[in-house]
């Protein structure tokens, strides 16, 4: 694959995360009341996630692996090795989260937190995805 080809997915996924940020502070902010800041963040975590794992496989990755050929993985079993990959970037993303938490005193200091955590997940989510669960290549 081409620079270029990989540069675009970059700036796909990357798009298709910021609407997974929306997804993850929307839903952050409707479960604190009842599940409180920490406990809230892995819930709004797999609502972004899945909200991104839907886009990033119609969008960013187009359903092929890095030849162009169909994918010969199926939906669910993607969507769990999506999830299960994400695990590196979400521990870095969470980890951000906490530690805006702990250090940041403000009304906005959560939504601060998820988008400070997944600027640090970004490039280890992309390359989870690009190399691992969107390639057939084995």
């Amino acid at each position: 694959m081409k620079s270029s080809d990989a540069l675009g997915q970059f700036t796909r996924f990357a798009a298709v995360g910021v609407a997974g940020f929306l997804v993850d502070v929307c839903v952050l902010y409707a479960v604190a009341g009842f599940a409180g800041w920490y406990a809230g963040r892995i819930i709004s975590f797999l609502a972004a996630a899945s909200s991104t794992w839907w886009l990033n496989r119609r969008f960013t990755f187009a359903g092929t692996n890095r030849d162009g050929a169909p994918s010969s993985t199926s939906a669910l079993r993607e969507y769990l090795k999506y999830l299960l990959t994400m695990l590196g970037g979400a521990a870095v993303n969470y980890l951000a989260y906490a530690l805006t938490l702990k250090w940041v005193h403000l009304p906005m200091a959560p939504a601060l937190g998820v988008a400070l955590g997944s600027i640090a997940g970004l490039l280890v989510n992309f390359l989870l995805a690009r190399h691992v669960v969107f390639s057939t290549d084995k």
